[in-house]
């Protein structure tokens, strides 16, 4: 085989191999921007308005979607919300079928969700903390799709961001930071650790503030609720490991009393800033749900 014929065999190899990543690259995105399918709700679910009440309560939910004006108390967006490089605004979550999630189907919310998807195939940004509510059992999420449904609808039109981003790398990014599974117990550990252990991962969210995050974006599960610099770019948030070790609670009973009554009990530094509002849900929970978040915090080290 002459040089000239090698150049060109190489050539030909470069290009097939150049030709099969385009096509690999082209099928991947288009998976990831699939929504599920209506098969992903299991045939035998009943709502239970009451769970998704508690769901609602536990993700901090109106903090973030609270409106504006005489719409304080239910989750019509409309406000700012600082992020990496700006700020965004909030979207509408009230059942208004036109500026909310009125039309919404139960499998487009567990699409959301579980995968970061809106209803055009729009690859949300994380700060839609989807790959903390991804590890959120289907029934859970579904319950809270249904308790937002009976809440009053509001119209109120917001955008979806204010940002441009590559969504093709987005969804890439997507591919690498959401979990493979929900949340499954861990063997060993008490069903009240386990519970915690839910509670603070996936409808908490709790590690999208508190555990750093690597060059890309990407939560750091090594350094998992170790602290880290604050989403505002402004301040630092505080580590939730060795609580006890480090002297801020004295045992999960200790930890628990704050959680519930906050500075009313004298613990003021769980009240204050970003967390007092995070207290103040927390604090609505049953108290089963908040010893267990007590319980699992109190045993990272």
């Amino acid at each position: 085989m002459g040089k000239s014929e090698r150049k060109i065999r190489t050539w030909h190899i470069v290009l097939g191999i150049f030709a099969l990543l385009v096509i690999g690259v082209a099928v991947a995105y288009r998976q990831l921007s699939q929504p599920l399918p209506e098969s992903a709700i299991p045939a035998d679910y009943k709502p239970d308005i009451e769970n998704g009440r508690i769901i609602y309560t536990a993700g901090g939910c109106i903090s973030c979607h609270r409106g504006i004006g005489p719409h304080v108390e239910l989750p019509a967006g409309g406000r700012k919300l600082k992020i990496p490089g700006g700020e965004i605004t909030v979207p509408n979550i009230t059942p208004d079928e036109k500026t909310g999630i009125g039309k919404w189907r139960a499998v487009d919310f567990l699409t959301a969700l579980r995968r970061g998807l809106g209803l055009d195939g729009t690859h949300y940004i994380p700060a839609f903390p989807y790959t903390s509510y991804a590890w959120m059992t289907t029934k859970d999420i579904l319950d809270l799709y249904h308790y937002l449904k009976t809440l009053a609808p509001v119209r109120n039109e917001t955008p979806l961001d204010t940002h441009r981003f590559d969504r093709f790398a987005l969804a890439f990014w997507k591919w690498l930071a959401l979990p493979k599974r929900p949340f499954r117990p861990v063997p060993g550990k008490s069903e009240e650790w386990n519970r915690g252990a839910y509670l603070v991962l996936g409808p908490g969210h709790c590690g999208e503030c508190h555990t750093p995050r690597n060059s890309i974006f990407i939560p750091d599960r090594r350094r998992w609720l170790a602290g880290a610099p604050h989403l505002s770019e402004k301040g630092h948030v505080p580590s939730l490991r060795g609580l006890k070790r480090r002297g801020r609670y004295k045992d999960v009973n200790d930890l628990f009393q704050a959680l519930k009554y906050g500075e009313s009990l004298g613990y003021e530094d769980i009240s204050s800033g970003g967390m007092g509002e995070v207290q103040r849900n927390i604090s609505k929970l049953p108290d089963a749900d908040i010893r267990a978040i007590a319980t699992y915090l109190m045993s990272l080290e």
